[in-house]
């Protein structure tokens, strides 16, 4: 693997994966909002000998997820993407306190456009780039599946991006899975109980690596599936 690109890569589950992706000699190409916090993770992973390339880029925006592609496909030794992990998202609120009865239109729709819309424009806009053999992975959760009270806009944004990524599986050669992480802490989920973000992140060198290729794609893979392959 040579070049990776990880959205949302400043914090939580997309920093822990640029880290151990560049620890493994892959050259990361992450983005978020912040500008200042992606360098930040780049200058660490760059102190730790790794190799790593940030980008100020908003999911949201077709246009920098665009801009975002394109300087990950110059980045490496090689032309070309091998990886992606389309990882940005947001929460509006405290996890399972936010009905959907009682979500505003503003709030619902931000949701979804950065964590359904925003997996949509990461893929897309990798297609063009992507090497034969390269694979894309989206984090997801059972909420996704299985309804829970309280998570309202987030649990149906999650299902859309489980979607959009079946789709893809369905339409192009590479292989597009999802990994259920289960609960996971970070800001996102205002640390909720649940694993290390660095705990989890072996789940995704190991589906861009190890895994078959034919058993992520257009597949929900989880903990215990990936447990299970690594025995």
């Amino acid at each position: 693997m040579n070049t990776a690109v990880v959205t949302g890569g400043s914090r939580g589950v997309g920093e822990a994966v640029a880290r151990l992706l560049a620890a493994e000699g892959v050259h990361v190409v992450l983005c978020a909002r912040d500008g200042d916090a992606v360098e930040s993770v780049v200058e660490a992973i760059e102190a730790d000998g790794g190799a790593a390339t940030g980008v100020r880029a908003d999911v949201r925006d077709e246009f920098d997820v665009e801009r975002l592609m394109e300087t990950a496909s110059r980045a490496g030794e090689r032309s070309g993407i091998d990886f992606v992990v389309a990882n940005a998202g947001v929460y509006h609120g405290a996890p399972g306190e936010t009905p959907l009865s009682e979500a505003s239109y503003s709030s619902f729709d931000d949701t979804l456009r950065s964590n359904g819309r925003g997996v949509f424009a990461t893929i897309r806009e990798a297609v063009p780039h992507l090497t034969d053999d390269a694979r894309v992975v989206v984090p997801s959760g059972a909420v996704a599946r299985e309804a829970k009270p309280g998570f309202g806009a987030y649990a149906v944004s999650k299902a859309t991006a489980e979607a959009v990524a079946r789709q893809f599986a369905a339409e192009l050669e590479q292989a597009v899975g999802v990994l259920d992480l289960g609960p996971v802490q970070t800001e996102l989920t205002n640390r909720m109980q649940g694993r290390d973000p660095a705990d989890v992140a072996p789940m995704f060198l190991w589906s861009a690596t190890e895994a078959d290729a034919e058993a992520i794609d257009g597949e929900v893979v989880g903990l215990r599936e990936w447990k299970a392959a690594m025995r």
